[in-house]
């Protein structure tokens, strides 16, 4: 069996200071370990209005969010995945500061948090949610990082 190929590139649409190695190589780690032997995954980085709009636009939800993810295309019998992260780095600062964390341990946090949902996980009932947690746990690890998630965050109808 050949080795995965993971094609991540980050589109930055906004204007904070980022790690963009830690979170291309967590990504890929993440698609590794599901199996997925191929995969292109954009990560676009945005501020809140745009994502506000995008959350709307795809999603008929208005207001703004911390991760919004999209399978594209998805082949099971190459193992193929195609998707897209839309994250909003002004989420992830004002959340850092309200539970004392950095932007960009929260930024991955949501980067995590959406791979999980384009290799098929969701959170949509608290069974799910606890095992989406578990993982997130397990990914923040691998970085050194504590997971901060707040049972206090605001829910969301969907990712």
């Amino acid at each position: 069996m050949s080795e995965p190929t993971h094609k991540i590139e980050i589109a930055d649409e906004q204007s904070l200071p980022f790690d963009g190695t830690r979170l291309v190589s967590t990504v890929a780690q993440i698609l590794s370990d599901h199996n997925l032997n191929q995969s292109e995954i954009s990560i676009a980085l945005v501020d809140d209005p745009a994502i506000r709009v995008i959350n709307q636009q795809y999603l008929d939800h208005d207001y703004e969010t911390d991760v919004i993810s999209f399978v594209l295309d998805f082949d099971e019998s190459t193992s193929r995945l195609t998707g897209q992260l839309v994250v909003s780095t002004d989420t992830a600062k004002n959340m850092a500061k309200q539970i004392g964390g950095t932007m960009e341990d929260e930024l991955l946090l949501y980067v995590i948090h959406g791979t999980l949902h384009l290799v098929g996980f969701d959170d949509k009932d608290q069974e799910s949610a606890t095992e989406m947690r578990a993982r997130e746990r397990h990914y923040l690890s691998l970085n050194g990082v504590e997971h901060r998630w707040q049972a206090t965050k605001p829910a969301r109808e969907s990712y």
